[in-house]
């Protein structure tokens, strides 16, 4: 309520539209370049492996999906331009002409930035209950909403306070099919406040974890507060809650 700018999220497809193409799932580096590429081209990739053609990520062999088009589309936030080495790379992978690939250059410090982090808000749901082993061919749909945070100039607050909306502020409504349950289970799970990090801005964790994103525990990534609705019984379920003093910490008031 306090940030009144906010982003709403909804697909009838959270399987595909929130891990087969908005996580930023693949990994990409040439010298000292490092980004993470998120996006449809990311359900193109391949790589030789053992004489075949197997996706650059895991993930989608848990899938079960492969795209092919003449032209695709990568997002890499990022404060540079990928050099020449990553474009032929990925146009490689994605079995496209370098022309035919679009990529889209969000710097963290931006307002397209934090558009494009914020956004993920149901992704990092989806992502969460995959951790979880909730079976994903159960979640039939989800929408969610979050606060746009104000950009910062310096990488790290800015990612923070990316961050922060969706832990602090972000809203998921997932819609599965099961028992009662296990959708009980996974609303009390979800939320980022179950996770043994949560409890400051993310600037200051990432920093007492020495800057290692690894260190930090994957189940602080979620959203702040979750409904999850059991189609087969109509019940719902409700956990986790929204941290407005948090939020202004971080987002500079």
């Amino acid at each position: 309520d306090n940030w009144p700018l906010s982003v709403n999220v909804h697909t009838g497809n959270p399987v595909l539209g929130c891990l087969g193409s908005q996580y930023a799932g693949w990994s990409l580096s040439h010298e000292k370049y490092y980004a993470l590429g998120s996006g449809p081209a990311r359900a193109m990739a391949t790589k030789l492996r053992d004489g075949k053609q197997e996706p650059v990520e895991e993930l989608y062999k848990e899938l079960g999906y492969f795209d092919e088009a003449e032209a695709t589309v990568l997002v890499i936030e990022n404060d540079a331009v990928p050099p020449l080495a990553i474009v032929e790379k990925v146009a490689a992978a994605c079995h496209v002409d370098p022309s035919k690939l679009t990529i889209i250059v969000t710097p963290t410090s931006s307002l397209a930035g934090a558009v494009q982090v914020v956004a993920r808000v149901l992704e990092v749901a989806m992502h969460k209950a995959h951790a979880l082993h909730f079976p994903l061919e159960n979640i039939i749909d989800g929408s969610g909403c979050a606060p746009i945070c104000p950009p910062h100039p310096n990488f790290v607050k800015a990612m923070g306070r990316t961050n922060d909306a969706i832990l602090f502020a972000g809203q998921v409504h997932l819609f599965v099919k099961g028992s009662d349950e296990a959708a009980e289970k996974l609303a009390k799970e979800l939320p980022s406040s179950t996770s043994k990090d949560y409890g400051k801005p993310f600037a200051e964790i990432f920093k007492q974890y020495e800057y290692d994103f690894f260190k930090i525990d994957a189940m602080l990534f979620s959203p702040a507060s979750v409904i999850v609705t059991a189609v087969d019984s109509g019940k719902s379920f409700r956990a986790g809650q929204l941290d407005n003093i948090l939020l202004d910490q971080s987002f500079g008031m």
